[in-house]
């Protein structure tokens, strides 16, 4: 059973930064598609960030150029560094271990969410 713990939620204000990291454990940590999606208040869960399967990277085009996904194998750890950030980007942030189908990144395990508020 893989299980993901995320933290370095919080407040912040409008432009500045935060980063969030996610904690892999009970699983081989290459096996999945490791990535973060988001929910906003009131609002559907959002694909954020994701690695691909050739080590690559992709991103919702509303944070491209501000968040940056990054992943420390050695301590099976995965990082979403977001700068920039807009009060539009207040959310709860999970942590995604998945898989991609037809196209689409699918979770398998979810953590339990890491709150990113952001003050205008």
């Amino acid at each position: 059973q893989v299980q993901l713990v995320e933290s370095g939620g919080g407040l912040v204000q409008a432009g500045g930064s935060l980063r969030l990291s996610c904690a892999v454990s009970g699983g081989t940590f290459g096996t999945y598609v490791m990535g973060w999606f988001r929910q906003a208040p009131g609002k559907q869960r959002d694909f954020v960030a994701r690695f691909t399967w050739s080590g690559g990277t992709s991103y919702a085009d509303s944070v491209k150029g501000r968040f940056t996904i990054s992943r420390d194998n050695a301590k099976n750890t995965v990082y979403l560094q977001m700068n920039s950030l807009e009060p539009e980007d207040t959310a709860v942030y999970f942590c995604v271990a998945g898989r991609i189908q037809f196209g689409k990144f699918t979770g398998d395990y979810w953590g339990q969410g890491t709150q990113v508020t952001v003050s205008s």
